[in-house]
């Protein structure tokens, strides 16, 4: 039986659409392969989860040659022209087969109708195209999903995989498109993607980090203020790990560019020993002449455990505003 992922529910353009399936659970508490003859039966059966099901088993326990003859039985299996939910299935099988490239050949056969089958179908592509790194053609389905409304993906979740408590991981299909822009080295057209977004909070500040990261060829001043919106935003959302991050990031890239960045480690010499970053503030303070006594006695707490800012947590404290740089 084909599972059904709770992908396209709430807030989402497809969300009256039918779920594209995800490869069938894999086989329970099996500690062998199945027998020869076993095999054989289901290669000869015209049962495509039987096929898939197969290919699990032979992709878990890295048999190279039933795999290649369940690809062959299944790109024969069902020549065009099939039905909608035939050519999914059949595309489901390959990607588990580790033919992610059979299976949009798969796909190629059928030519969707428009809506809600259409972006099953493009969603099914895009699957296909990320199981082989085939980012050009993932790209491609993601942009013709958002159908010239690139905003649209950001309520979009995409299926990543399936984690060991059977729930389904997603990500926005926005941020998923941007790291397939950015590996084929469309760093520009990746950041401007992300600042399309209008979610606030963590996500926000992470794509904003992510922008300023990209954007290499941005002037400083440019990269600061992306930076600065990041943090208002971490701030709103008490995300203090994040700031700290973004901070850290800041300072980075100013020494790096030759400006000045005494007000971001100010700021982040602040944060840390509000949020009880003992090792940050070590850090900083570590080639510090005026700040060998403090530095020492955060090398002492670093080492011990149990010490304010050691290694084991402390208990949770309230949230804290993110201290802005000195007045000049």
């Amino acid at each position: 039986m084909l599972l059904v992922p709770a992908i396209l529910s709430g807030g989402s353009a497809l969300g009256s659409a039918r779920p594209v399936p995800l490869p069938v659970e894999p086989l329970q508490a099996v500690p062998l392969a199945m027998t020869e003859e076993a095999f054989a039966a289901v290669l000869a059966a015209d049962d495509l989860p039987a096929l898939e099901q197969a290919c699990q088993e032979s992709a878990r326990f890295d048999l190279p040659e039933r795999l290649r003859q369940l690809r062959v039985r299944l790109l024969e299996l069902r020549p065009a022209p099939q039905p909608f939910d035939v050519v999914i299935t059949n595309a489901n099988a390959l990607i588990s087969c580790r033919a992610p490239e059979a299976a949009l050949t798969v796909l190629d056969r059928y030519g969707p109708a428009a809506g809600i089958e259409r972006q099953q179908w493009l969603i099914q592509q895009w699957r296909a195209a990320n199981a082989g790194l085939n980012h050009r053609r993932a790209a491609e389905a993601l942009r013709r999903l958002a159908a010239g409304d690139l905003a649209s993906l950001e309520t979009m979740p995409l299926p990543m995989r399936r984690q060991e408590d059977g729930s389904l991981e997603t990500r926005p299909a926005l941020d998923v498109l941007a790291d397939h822009l950015a590996v084929q080295g469309h760093q520009q057209e990746a950041a401007s993607l992300l600042l399309v977004g209008r979610l606030p909070g963590r996500v926000a500040a992470q794509r904003l980090q992510r922008a300023a990261i990209l954007l290499e060829a941005l002037p400083i001043a440019e990269r600061n203020r992306l930076l600065d919106t990041a943090l208002d935003q971490a701030a709103a959302a008490a995300a203090w790990g994040l700031a700290a991050e973004l901070l850290d990031l800041q300072a980075s890239l100013q020494k790096a560019a030759g400006a000045d960045s005494s007000a971001s480690e100010a700021r982040r010499l602040r944060l840390s020993q509000r949020i009880d970053d003992a090792y940050a503030e070590w850090l900083l303070r570590r080639n510090d002449p005026a700040e060998t006594i403090r530095a020492e006695q955060l090398e002492r707490a670093l080492r011990s455990p149990h010490s304010d800012g050691g290694h084991t947590p402390s208990p949770s404290s309230p949230a804290v505003p993110l201290p802005s740089p000195p007045a000049p």
